[in-house]
């Protein structure tokens, strides 16, 4: 994008909205940025009146293809093979995503106003009037594994829980809650209270996202393509984005915006230290072996127990099938001392088998997941916390039995 943009305000000819309204005009393309509250009747208006003046040959929208996909298909959890969920390492993002949704939900339930209502009206209106649709937000799994992957380790489980807790809490969601939600959508508006206060969390939560949405403008609308351009975005963005889009764009900005999409690689030091910890263990055994045999039985039935039942335990804790919690107790301690594989996989595995999933549950999930209990009612829900359950009691036995095994051979 090497033309100079020119900032106007928005065109007279325009009705007036609600929310902001910044036009930008570079080469022969002029793109109209719509500042929206996701949780407002008079935001899903302002682009349904924006719409019907016919002035606008495309529309883009703050979704990325997974959330347009959740709001046309909104049962498109029932299309997932939850196994291939647990054997590519995607359950914490799935159970993380249903919290956000539930968190959602519950917003919808209390306001009357479903959060997003604006987009859809985009999207409906994009599809009435056959006018292109452009997605042009960062896909929501990306950012959150950004989010993690910024945030130094020992907070990683506080920020975790925090999101956890708060979209799972029964209480009632606060007007301030709500009044947040009309300035952000769901993601930033869980993490806000962190975000403020941590550039770590503000840059891959807003920041980036800024500049990810000038970019795909800049590459599936760039100044030629279309002659007037309407962009639905929530008002936290439009400043940040409209800046973006005014200064100058690389002229393949496909390159730049793969380099916000990639998540960054674990450290070395982080995929050698569950090697690390079996060849530490697996010594621990020898040592006291080689002292005497006693010895020895006892570090490696110590071993078996802790792990065995604190994995056991985490999966008691889900409800998970007698079979699966047996299977856990035998598999925990081996899977610790085979980084290929964890206990949760198996334990997710051996609750897929005894109790697969019903039609009922999937159609049920994004309502039963508003409520604590539902998460331990629906099957498919439920699955998902025997195998986030047993990896964190497999990796909490890991490490109690480790240092229990130091504290008998060097004590």
């Amino acid at each position: 994008m090497s033309e100079q943009p020119v900032v106007s305000p928005a065109c007279e000819a325009l009705p007036a909205t609600s929310g902001p309204l910044t036009t930008i005009t570079v080469g022969d393309t002029r793109y109209t940025l719509l500042g929206t509250a996701h949780v407002s009747r008079e935001s899903a208006d302002d682009v349904a009146a924006l719409l019907a003046t016919d002035t606008f040959d495309a529309v883009a929208v703050e979704l990325c293809d997974a959330r347009h996909h959740s709001m046309t298909q909104p049962d498109a959890m029932g299309e997932q093979d939850l196994f291939q969920v647990f054997q590519q390492g995607k359950a914490g993002m799935v159970a993380a995503t249903l919290a956000l949704g539930a968190f959602q939900q519950r917003i919808a339930d209390q306001s009357g106003i479903q959060p997003g209502a604006e987009m859809r009206a985009a999207v409906e209106q994009a599809e009435k009037r056959a006018l292109p649709l452009l997605l042009i937000d960062r896909d929501v799994g990306t950012t959150l594994k950004r989010v993690y992957h910024n945030v130094p380790w020992w907070q990683r489980f506080g920020l975790l829980s925090g999101l956890l807790g708060s979209v799972m809490s029964r209480q009632k969601i606060s007007g301030e809650d709500i009044e947040k939600l009309k300035e952000s959508d769901v993601l930033e508006a869980t993490f806000s209270e962190f975000a403020a206060e941590s550039e770590t969390l503000y840059t891959p939560l807003i920041r980036e996202r800024d500049r990810y949405m000038a970019l795909r403008l800049a590459e599936t609308a760039p100044p030629g393509r279309y002659k007037n351009v309407l962009a639905v975005l929530g008002a936290g963005h439009l400043q940040g984005t409209g800046e973006h889009l005014e200064g100058p764009l690389p002229d393949t900005p496909a390159a730049e915006r793969e380099t916000l999409e990639a998540t960054p690689p674990p450290s070395k030091i982080w995929k050698a230290l569950p090697w690390l910890i079996s060849a530490l263990v697996i010594a621990g055994f020898a040592l006291g072996f080689s002292r005497n045999a006693e010895l020895g039985w006892q570090l490696v039935g110590e071993w078996f127990l802790i792990n065995g039942v604190l994995s056991a335990g985490a999966t008691v804790a889900a409800l998970a099938h007698p079979v699966t919690i047996i299977a856990t107790f035998f598999a925990a301690p081996l899977t610790s001392l085979n980084p290929t594989i964890g206990a949760g996989f198996v334990a997710a595995g051996v609750e897929l088998y005894m109790r697969r999933p019903k039609v009922r549950d999937f159609a049920t999930l994004r309502h039963d997941v508003t409520r604590l209990k539902g998460w331990w009612k629906n099957r498919v829900s439920r699955t998902l916390l025997v195998f986030l359950f047993a990896t964190l009691g497999s990796a909490a036995g890991t490490w109690i039995a480790g240092f229990r095994i130091a504290e008998a051979l060097f004590g």
